[in-house]
C-alpha cells in the first residue's frame, strides 16, 4: 500500500515547523526514548521533535493507519495475516465503526471510565497493531496501566487465566544440563509456593528432541500424580516440540518465539505455514484440554535484532508480533520486556516502559498478556526497577508473570520474578491464582482464605503418594 498523498504530517509547536516523511517515521519519532530506536537511527532528535510526532500521530486517522502499514502487504505475510483478518465479519464491523476515528480520539476513549472491558474487547478485532502502537505512544504509564486494567482476556487449557481478582505464573524450573530430577525439585518447589497455575515451562539448554520429550513426560508425570490443574511446555524450537510429539510425549501447550515481520520469523526458523501446522498437531495431538493451546514470546528489539524491522520503531513492530499471534488464539502470550538487552532497552526506565506498553497492546489486540519483568546483568537495572514493574503490572492486571527460584536464572542467566515476588504480589493486592489453582493449593494444605498457609514453601508435600497426603492434611483416609 502506497503512502496516502492526503495524511497531514506537518505541525508546527512553538514557531517551528515540523514535516515527517511518512506515517512510519511520525510513529518512531513519537515513540518514549529508547537505545534500539536512538541506534536504529529512528528515535526523535529532541524532546521537541518527540512531542511533534505525538501531536501528528494524535490527528491521524485509523483508516490512515490501515492504509499504511508499517511494512507493505505485497512483501510481508504478517501484514498479510493482519489485513486478510480484516474481512472476518466482526472484524469488519469494528473497523467500520472506529475507521474515522483520530489516534487522539482512541485514546480519549479507552480512558474515558465510562468506556467498558467489554466495549474495548468489541473493537479489538477491527484494530491493526499500527492503530495499538500509535494511541500507546500517546499515553503516559499511568494511562498503560488504566486502559490495561480494563481488558480482561480470559483464555482457557487445563484451567482459567485471565479472570478479575486473580494473577497467574509460569513455573520457569530451567537446569543448565536438562537434569530431569533438577526440574522436578525446582517444580516441587515451585509448585509450594503456590506458582505455576499459568504454565510448567521448560527453557531446554538444547534443541534435543530426547531431552525435549523426557522433560515433558517428567512434567506431566508429576502432574497427573498429583492432579496439578496446570499445563506443561517445554520451549524448544517448534519442530523439535512437534517431533518429540509424534514420539509420544504429552505436550499440552505448543511454544515459540516470534516477531513482527516475515524477515524477523524467518530468523527464528519459522513462518505461518509452520505456526499453522504446529497449531493444527498441536489441537490434534496435544494432550490439552484448549480450545487455547499455542504459547508465545516476544520482545521490542527482536526484529532489530534481525535486521528485519524495516525501518520500523520497537513499539510498532512489537505490536505487529501480536497482530500475527492472534490468528492462534493463543493461552499465553509473554513480552520478554528486559531479556533482549540494553542495547535494545538501556536502563530500568525503557524496561519499565516497555512493560507498561506490551501489556497494553496485546490487550487491546485481544492476545491474554502475560510479561517477564525482567533485567540482564549488562543493563542498567537492578531489583528495585524489577520489583517496580511487576507491581505496575500486577495493578494493571497482568494475566500472568515468571516464577523462577530466587528470581535468578541459573540457565539464561538473567534476573526475574521469584516465587516469593508472586506470593507477595498477591497478598499485596488480594489476588488469586487460576480457580482450578486455588482449589488444588487448598487440597493440598498450602492455602486457606485467600492466602498461602504457613506449609508454604515446604516441597515435602511431593515426598509421600497424594493419596496419604491428603489423608494428612484432612485428619482421615483418603478416598
Amino acid at each position: 500500500m502506497e503512502e496516502n498523498p492526503l495524511v497531514r504530517l506537518t505541525t508546527t509547536l512553538f514557531g517551528e515547523s515540523f514535516t515527517f516523511a511518512s506515517v512510519k517515521e511520525a510513529l518512531a519519532r513519537a515513540n518514549e526514548p529508547r537505545s534500539g530506536d536512538l541506534q536504529a537511527g529512528l528515535a526523535a532528535t529532541s524532546m521537541r521533535q518527540m512531542a511533534a510526532a505525538k501531536r501528528v500521530v494524535s490527528e491521524l486517522t485509523l483508516k490512515d493507519l490501515r492504509e499504511n502499514p508499517a511494512v507493505p502487504y505485497e512483501s510481508d505475510e504478517v501484514t498479510r495475516v493482519v489485513e486478510d483478518a480484516l474481512a472476518h465479519p466482526a472484524a469488519e464491523r469494528a473497523y467500520r465503526k472506529v475507521c474515522g476515528w483520530s489516534v487522539g480520539e482512541l485514546r480519549e476513549w479507552l480512558l474515558d471510565h465510562k468506556t467498558t472491558g467489554d466495549e474495548i474487547r468489541e473493537l479489538t478485532p477491527g484494530l491493526t497493531p499500527e492503530m495499538v502502537a500509535a494511541v500507546a505512544k500517546l499515553m503516559s504509564n499511568m494511562d498503560l496501566v488504566m486502559a490495561g486494567k480494563k481488558i480482561r482476556v480470559v483464555v482457557r487449557c487445563n484451567n482459567t487465566l485471565g479472570l478479575p481478582g486473580r494473577i497467574s505464573s509460569r513455573l520457569q524450573p530451567n537446569h543448565p544440563l536438562d537434569d530431569v530430577e533438577g526440574v522436578l525439585a525446582a517444580v516441587k518447589d515451585g509448585l509450594s509456593f503456590g506458582n505455576g497455575d499459568a504454565v510448567i515451562g521448560v527453557n531446554p539448554s538444547t534443541d534435543d528432541v530426547d531431552k525435549c520429550a523426557d522433560i515433558l513426560k517428567a512434567t506431566k508425570d508429576l502432574m497427573r500424580r498429583f492432579r496439578v490443574p496446570t499445563q506443561n511446555c517445554v520451549l524448544a524450537h517448534l519442530t523439535v516440540q512437534m517431533e518429540a510429539m509424534k514420539r509420544g510425549a504429552p505436550l499440552d501447550l505448543m511454544f515459540q518465539s516470534i516477531a513482527g515481520s516475515e524477515g524477523a520469523n524467518k530468523n527464528f526458523g519459522v513462518s505461518v505455514r509452520l505456526l499453522d501446522e504446529a497449531w493444527d498437531q498441536t489441537k490434534r495431538e496435544g494432550t490439552a484440554q484448549g480450545p487455547n493451546v499455542m504459547y508465545f514470546e516476544t520482545g521490542q528489539g527482536t526484529a532489530l535484532s534481525a535486521n528485519a524491522h524495516h525501518d520500523t520503531d520497537q513499539v510498532t513492530m512489537e505490536a505487529r508480533a501480536y497482530g500475527l499471534a492472534r490468528r492462534y488464539q493463543p493461552f499465553l502470550l509473554n513480552s520478554v520486556v528486559g531479556f533482549i538487552g540494553p542495547e535494545y532497552l538501556q536502563d530500568g526506565k525503557q524496561i519499565t516502559r516497555a512493560g507498561l506498553e506490551d501489556h497494553f497492546m496485546g490487550k487491546l489486540m485481544g492476545i491474554p498478556m502475560g510479561c517477564d519483568a525482567c533485567y540482564t546483568n549488562h543493563a542498567e537495572a537492578d531489583q528495585n526497577d524489577q520489583e517496580n514493574l511487576e507491581m505496575l503490572l500486577a495493578m494493571a492486571g497482568v494475566n500472568y508473570l515468571m516464577g523462577i527460584p530466587m528470581g535468578d536464572d541459573v540457565m539464561l542467566n538473567y534476573q526475574t520474578t521469584s516465587f516469593h515476588n508472586n506470593a507477595a504480589l498477591r497478598e499485596l493486592l488480594a489476588l488469586k491464582p487460576a480457580p482450578e489453582f486455588e482449589s488444588w493449593l487448598q487440597s493440598m494444605g498450602l492455602w486457606k482464605n485467600g492466602k498461602l498457609t504457613a506449609r508454604a514453601g515446604d516441597a515435602s508435600v511431593f515426598s509421600t503418594s497424594p493419596k496419604r497426603s491428603l489423608a494428612e492434611k484432612t485428619g482421615g483416609a483418603a478416598r
